[in-house]
C-alpha cells in the first residue's frame, strides 16, 4: 500500500491534467472550491482515480471528501479494506 504522501502526490499530479497550470495545489486544497471544478468534472476525475487505483469510491462518501488529503485518506482506507 502506498503512503499517504505518495497518494497525495499522485492525486495532485492527476489534478494538474484537469486544472490550469498556474493554480497552486497542495494537500489542503479544497478540490471543488479552490480549483473551481464543477460536479461533472469532479465525477470524471473520481472515475479516473478509481481506474488508476483499481478501487471504487462509494458515492455516499463523496460529500465528505473536501481536500486532496481527504481524498488520499479515503483511497488509502478503501485499499486497506480490499
Amino acid at each position: 500500500m502506498q503512503s499517504i504522501e505518495a497518494l497525495e502526490e499522485r492525486i495532485i499530479a492527476e489534478l494538474r491534467s484537469v486544472v490550469e497550470q498556474n493554480i497552486p495545489i497542495s494537500k489542503t486544497t479544497d478540490i471543488s472550491r479552490d480549483l473551481g471544478l464543477d460536479s461533472l468534472t469532479i465525477m470524471n476525475f473520481v472515475m479516473k482515480l478509481e481506474d488508476a487505483f483499481d478501487i471504487s469510491i462509494p458515492l455516499e462518501m463523496l460529500p465528505e471528501i473536501q481536500t486532496v488529503a481527504d481524498l488520499a485518506r479515503t483511497i488509502q482506507d478503501i485499499q486497506s479494506k480490499a
